[in-house]
């Protein structure tokens, strides 16, 4: 009889346990205004969520919510930040310059260094050493889980060019403020439009000479087929980020053993975004060149000239100046730095 009742309470015992393993499951709902498929989004979902998943022995899941289902690029600080559309998502700091104003100075840099690795290495070291990035996003609600990062900067033109630091005459477009300003100082004229097919008709039409944009996003719009001279580098990065965050809050009602788990997600994932940004890129570069476009990668003298016609200290400059007009007064010093770990990352 003994024996029975013990049996039973040692039963009772590991049902509880397994009904209080299954009942402790968190689920995460994630925003991304990407649809599935293209080199970053299968990476969150195929290497990080699938990693979450594994290292929290299914205690955490991630549901996922794609193509803007949730939130547009535009409202995602604001989706995460509030917290009852989704847990988590995608934050571009390009999109909310007021509230992230340090996430902006990434951009600043024309070239960066010249692989996956080492980007994925500095912006690593950027947020683990500075806390100002990781301040600006909690007073924003938010806290960044992992980093990720989109294709170089290329320069789709209607016509070969002969060199960068010499554009008088020309017509561009560009998205960021920053991108602007260096192909204004190169001599080229900048007009801005909405970022839909209509751009290949304005290079086939002639009103654009010429695109500065991301490789995947210049593919996107089949833009080689108006402009199908194509100079690109690794070094033309952009400084695009990808902050994958998750509500503060949320992040705070977490266990400990969840928290573990995520971090040990992400250090997984950080170990190959460099590699596969690298394939990535060769891949679609071949891909492109295959179907006629022309693509030149830039030379280490190329993309110098590149880097002094567009003047971009002139340009961090002004950018200081506006920013502690504003209030953000630690600009220029935490530019700095940024600058001196960017350089240890492109010449060691």
């Amino acid at each position: 009889m003994k024996l029975r009742t013990v049996m039973l309470h040692t039963l009772t015992i590991a049902a509880l346990s397994f009904i209080t393993r299954a009942s402790a499951e968190t689920v995460l709902r994630y925003t991304d205004h990407e649809p599935y498929g293209n080199m970053r989004t299968k990476a969150i979902n195929d290497i990080f969520f699938a990693a979450i998943e594994k290292e929290s022995q299914g205690h955490v899941r991630v549901e996922a919510h794609w193509n803007g289902e949730l939130s547009t690029s535009y409202n995602a600080l604001r989706t995460v930040q509030d917290g009852e559309k989704a847990d988590i998502g995608i934050v571009v700091p390009e999109y909310t310059p007021k509230q992230l104003p340090l996430f902006q100075m990434f951009k600043s840099f024309p070239i960066g260094p010249n692989s996956g690795e080492k980007q994925a290495a500095f912006f690593q070291h950027v947020f683990d050493d500075m806390p100002e990035f990781n301040a600006e996003l909690a007073k924003n609600n938010l806290v960044n889980l992992e980093f990720f990062l989109g294709y170089p900067a290329a320069f789709f033109s209607t016509s070969p060019m002969t060199s960068l630091n010499n554009l008088q005459g020309t017509t561009w477009r560009t998205a960021s403020f920053w991108h602007q300003a260096y192909l204004e100082n190169a001599g080229g004229k900048v007009v801005k439009m909405p970022w839909n097919t209509q751009i290949t008709d304005a290079l086939k039409s002639g009103t654009l000479n010429g695109l500065l944009v991301n490789l995947d996003s210049g593919d996107d719009i089949q833009a080689q087929k108006a402009a199908k001279y194509i100079q690109l580098s690794p070094q033309l990065w952009m400084g695009h980020v990808y902050l994958l965050t998750i509500n503060k809050a949320r992040w705070d009602a977490l266990s400990a053993e969840d928290k573990a788990a995520i971090r040990r997600a992400a250090t997984s994932t950080q170990r190959q975004i460099g590699p596969l940004l690298d394939s990535s890129l060769r891949n679609m570069a071949d891909s492109m060149r295959q179907n006629g476009a022309s693509i030149s990668w830039l030379s280490p003298a190329e993309l110098q000239t590149w880097q002094q016609a567009s003047r971009y200290q002139q340009e961090q400059d002004k950018w200081v100046a506006e920013q502690e007009k504003t209030g953000v007064n630690d600009a220029g010093r935490i530019l700095k730095q940024v600058t001196t770990v960017l350089n240890q990352e492109m010449y060691k």
